[in-house]
């Protein structure tokens, strides 16, 4: 069970309004794990600092079991939020996890890491999403680093109205999440509305923000946004914040961050600011320096 702190009301006056709606992208990554990719790569630039978000939620293993074998990446964060089911990480840097129902993998790549993440189960349901998350330029060269946040250590609060607030990263409404960055600032929200239910997070005009629906459906201004559709939320300087209600039981995730607003040049699990440090993280990778 959660850690569940008492919060402040924090209120939204002026908040924002949906730009547009995104129906994600059928896929497949690592040994043929089906997924949905809602953030793309032609979306990075507006969601600076983000650099992709994947779904994946199934009941057959055939859609998950092989996982993802051993695999680089370089020059980014990823956030690994484990709904439902088991995966063992394992990475060149010595780090080993098990990463389960409720809990998060939060992983900075810096200058170079192998790592796999592979089910640890046959059976049964796995759900849960992967989150890109951009380093600022004097960062990407930083050694590796990983943390497992087992669900008990997330932040939790519960409203007036009822909605659940599991603070993965930035803070709401008073209470702080597990993580902080100060470059990026995200804020990740994990929002369990009742019908009916309304919910208020005050923003920095300046961060992109968006909401990914995975359950039920619910209402930003006078949008509907309905489960496997992700909101981005307009970027207008007199906005301070967002509100949602839920038109049925919903779950949610908030995101936002503050944008680096600096090159992205991206080669499959390299994200790095020109051509040529891409180059050097292909050559690095294939002459075994990568994770060195």
């Amino acid at each position: 069970m959660s850690t569940t702190l008492t919060n402040t009301v924090s209120t939204v006056s002026h908040p924002r309004e949906v730009e547009r709606l995104i129906a994600g992208q059928a896929t497949s990554d690592g040994d043929g794990v089906k997924l949905t990719r809602v953030l793309t790569q032609p979306l990075q630039r507006r969601l600076d600092p983000f650099l992709m978000l994947d779904a994946f939620g199934t009941d057959n293993p055939d859609d998950y079991i092989g996982g993802f074998p051993d695999h680089p990446h370089r020059g980014f964060e990823t956030v690994t939020y484990m709904i439902a089911g088991r995966m063992r990480h394992r990475d060149s840097a010595g780090h080993e996890g098990l990463l389960q129902n409720g809990g998060v993998q939060w992983m900075t790549a810096g200058r170079g890491v192998i790592h796999s993440e592979l089910p640890e189960q046959d059976e049964g349901r796995m759900e849960g999403f992967q989150l890109w998350l951009n380093l600022p330029a004097k960062d990407k060269m930083t050694a590796p680093w990983y943390r497992d946040i087992q669900s008990s250590d997330i932040p939790e609060f519960t409203t007036d109205e009822g909605v659940t607030v599991r603070v993965i990263a930035g803070s709401s409404h008073g209470v702080a999440g597990a993580v902080q960055r100060e470059a990026t600032q995200p804020l990740y929200l994990d929002l369990h509305l009742p019908e009916g239910a309304r919910f208020e997070q005050p923003l920095a005009a300046a961060h992109n923000a968006f909401i990914y629906v995975y359950r039920g459906e619910l209402r930003v201004g006078d949008t509907p946004v309905a489960a496997q559709r992700m909101a981005i939320l307009k970027n207008e300087a007199d906005r301070d914040g967002v509100v949602v209600t839920a038109k049925a039981a919903t779950r949610a995730l908030l995101i936002a961050g503050q944008p680096l607003r600096e090159p992205i040049a991206q080669y499959g699990p390299f994200v790095m600011n020109s051509n040529e440090e891409i180059f050097q993280a292909v050559e690095d990778f294939k002459a075994g320096r990568l994770a060195v």
